[in-house]
């Protein structure tokens, strides 16, 4: 077959920075408009939540000691509206992340699984994967920015004794964040993990990406089994270093509160979030005429994949909802009513689920449906945002408590990063053919028929 290469327009490049430009004015305005709403310090306001949440844990096990202690731990933090930055920050570098690592991850899937229907459409995840550079750095980055606004565990004097304002619960978690240094210093620990996760992302990346590129040069199948044998290897780091981000970056922002299903839900987000940009990307460049090598029968299968884990999203959404509501045991349920108690959140754990599930089944559900671009151009829109949502949801409340709203800085924000990700994909996606002429399965992805 003869090469297909897109090409990333001046008019297409342009719209995008409009948009930018947009999503920084809306930014804008929204910081100004919450500066000028209310002075009030966002600490007071997670010090009254941290209280009320250590009575529930107290009345459950008889922690008057903890109580006090999280009385005394709580902590005068940055104004209200540049907590709100910092945790919109949070939030989107979060979020961004795991689409570009879900970019690496469906490669190493189709590679390890030595699947050929998916071979024209995999430097669309490739492309993606570009991101990921920026987003360490901006991870990094930005939690040396936020920690202490973010993460209630890193003040120090919480790791002081009980009786002088410490935190016990916490203490007993400070080998997590501190080891092997004294708790309450410099989490290395935590950080060094977070270096060595994207240092490991990214090695193996390249690593894929030089495979994959040289296919491109010449036909040597041995190529194709090097980035098989990277991706089996990278599947598998990825097991393990996915779920501990999940504990580091997302749950440990509630440190009095834990889940065991808890990596399986970021990682189901994830992976659901970035199935949907991939097809939504695959759709666009089919309705401009590129992926002349793509058919209805591979818009069937992503849009199945796109079905199918929107319900296993929803499954492990049900599954850690329905064992914590069922044990009742108050330092468990508390993640869950500060969520549905609080008028600022409730509307968004309910529109969580319209948008990531009921929405995508009832659109998905027929055999056509999938196949049809319209269709497909419309479902991963919603889930796109709807997972947004999902991840506010799961940093906002432990980070604003009370204080937590969303408006024009939320919007601003998602939509910096967003274009920032469009313009890192989309260009890296120009660099490169759209599919590799000389991958040893494309024939049966030019046959494939289901």
């Amino acid at each position: 077959m003869t090469e297909e290469r897109f090409e990333f327009t001046a008019g297409a490049k342009k719209t995008l920075m409009i948009i930018g430009v947009i999503g920084v004015v809306l930014l804008v305005i929204g910081i100004i408009t919450s500066m000028s709403g209310g002075h009030h310090e966002a600490g007071e306001h997670a010090l009254n939540s941290l209280t009320s949440q250590s009575e529930l844990v107290a009345s459950a096990d008889e922690g008057g000691a903890e109580a006090h202690g999280a009385e005394e731990g709580g902590h005068h933090g940055a104004a209200t509206w540049l907590k709100r930055i910092y945790t919109n920050l949070w939030v989107n570098n979060v979020y961004f992340t795991g689409l570009a690592i879900i970019g690496l991850f469906f490669v190493a899937i189709q590679y390890a699984a030595q699947a050929g229907w998916s071979s024209g459409i995999k430097r669309i995840p490739l492309a993606m994967a570009h991101w990921l550079p920026i987003a360490g750095i901006l991870m990094i980055a930005t939690w040396f920015l936020v920690n202490h606004d973010v993460f209630h565990w890193t003040h120090a004097s919480l790791y002081a004794p009980v009786e002088e304002g410490g935190d016990e619960i916490i203490q007993g978690k400070a080998s997590l964040w501190y080891w092997p240094l004294e708790a309450g210093s410099f989490p290395i620990f935590y950080v060094l993990r977070m270096v060595i996760f994207f240092g490991l992302w990214i090695l193996f990346f390249n690593w894929i990406k030089k495979e994959m590129l040289a296919e491109d040069i010449d036909g040597d199948v041995s190529h194709w089994y090097k980035a098989r044998k990277y991706s089996a290897i990278f599947l598998v780091i990825f097991a393990v270093t996915s779920s501990i981000a999940a504990w580091d970056w997302i749950m440990s922002i509630d440190p009095h509160w834990f889940s065991t299903m808890f990596g399986w839900y970021v990682f189901a987000s994830w992976w659901v979030n970035g199935l949907a940009v991939i097809t939504l990307i695959v759709v666009a460049l089919k309705s401009q005429g590129y992926l002349s090598i793509v058919n209805a029968n591979h818009l069937h299968d992503i849009g199945k994949f796109v079905f199918g884990f929107s319900i296993f999203w929803t499954y492990i959404w049900f599954s850690q909802f329905l064992l914590i509501y069922y044990a009742n045991i108050p330092e468990e349920t508390v993640y869950f009513i500060q969520r549905l108690d609080s008028g600022n959140y409730k509307w968004v754990f309910f529109i969580n689920l319209i948008l990531n599930f009921f929405l995508p089944f009832l659109l998905l559900m027929t055999r056509d449906a999938k196949r049809h671009m319209s269709l497909l151009r419309l479902v991963c829109p919603i889930i796109i945002v709807g997972h947004w949502f999902d991840f506010y949801l799961m940093v906002t409340p432990g980070v604003m408590q009370t204080e937590g709203t969303f408006g024009l800085v939320e919007i601003g924000m998602a939509t910096v990063f967003g274009v920032a990700f469009l313009f890192v994909t989309l260009s890296n996606l120009a660099k490169a053919p759209l599919f590799a002429k000389n991958h040893p399965m494309l024939k049966e992805s030019l046959h494939h028929h289901i």
